[in-house]
């Protein structure tokens, strides 16, 4: 018998969707999002470009000042010695307070320098006391040996860092920002004035009266009251040294017997 030729294999025939059906596309599968990391917060703020010019005890004075209203301050840091100048911690009670304040208080001109402000990467001892004080002897010692290792680190390397830091985030404060509270100093760490600001006086209090009580020190110059708040007035003298000297005198003085007057330097 002759061989048969075998049939050839049958040619594919596109699929044409048919008019009015719309041809659905293959399924792609979902490729699951990965988590987002958990934004890293501590209860320490970090603060840099502090005036260096401004006295420690007074600038730690101040930042207290300036975060009280926040929240409790655990302590503030602070020190003289070449690396850490210009530098400063802040500890608070929870990480949410620190957050607040970070983002209310960042780029405030604290004694005409705008704070860099970032969360501290480790805890600081107040913390640890406050919240973890059974670990406070083991975080010490591991504290002392971080110190220990980085000892060596060239002070000046880390000074130039700070001042590049600086100048990034001074150029940076020139682009427009999200609007903040308006965050004052609090008057009683406001600079050296040779103008004195007095509140909570009695409303019958007399320009004499003060004339004849701030004239027991040295170079007094003028005493101004406002007509409209019978309760504040201004006491000029011839230097800074000599409204120093009234000021820590006569605050809290009680002129009526019963209230006592506030005198801090006035706002430039």
């Amino acid at each position: 018998m002759a061989d048969v030729a075998a049939p050839p294999p049958p040619t594919a025939v596109p699929v044409v969707p048919m008019e009015g059906v719309v041809a659905e596309a293959p399924a792609v599968p979902e490729v699951p999002a990965e988590p987002a990391e958990p934004e890293f917060t501590s209860e320490t703020l970090y603060i840099q470009n502090l005036n260096e010019k401004i006295k420690i005890d007074v600038m730690k004075a101040s930042l207290r000042g300036l975060f009280k209203s926040y929240g409790e301050v655990l302590d503030v840091v602070a020190h003289s010695n070449l690396r850490m100048r210009g530098q400063a911690f802040v500890s608070f009670t929870s990480a949410d307070i620190a957050k607040k304040a970070m983002r209310e208080v960042r780029g405030f001109p604290l004694y005409s320098k705008p704070m860099q402000i970032s969360f501290a990467k480790s805890r600081s001892d107040a913390v640890v006391k406050r919240f973890d004080e059974g670990n406070y002897e083991a975080h010490k010692n591991a504290r002392t040996q971080h110190k220990m290792t980085t000892r060596y680190t060239n002070p000046l390397k880390q000074k130039l860092k700070a001042k590049r830091l600086a100048t990034e985030m001074d150029g940076a404060a020139a682009a427009p920002a999200p609007k903040r509270p308006n965050v004052q100093m609090p008057d009683e760490y406001l600079p050296p004035n040779k103008i004195l600001f007095l509140q909570n006086l009695p409303e019958t209090v007399t320009k004499e009266q003060l004339i004849s009580m701030f004239s027991q020190y040295p170079n007094l110059y003028e005493v101004r009251l406002i007509p409209t708040k019978k309760d504040i007035a201004f006491v000029e003298f011839l230097d800074e040294t000599s409204s120093g000297v009234a000021k820590d005198a006569l605050h809290n003085y009680k002129l009526d017997g019963e209230n006592k007057i506030k005198i801090t330097f006035a706002r430039k």
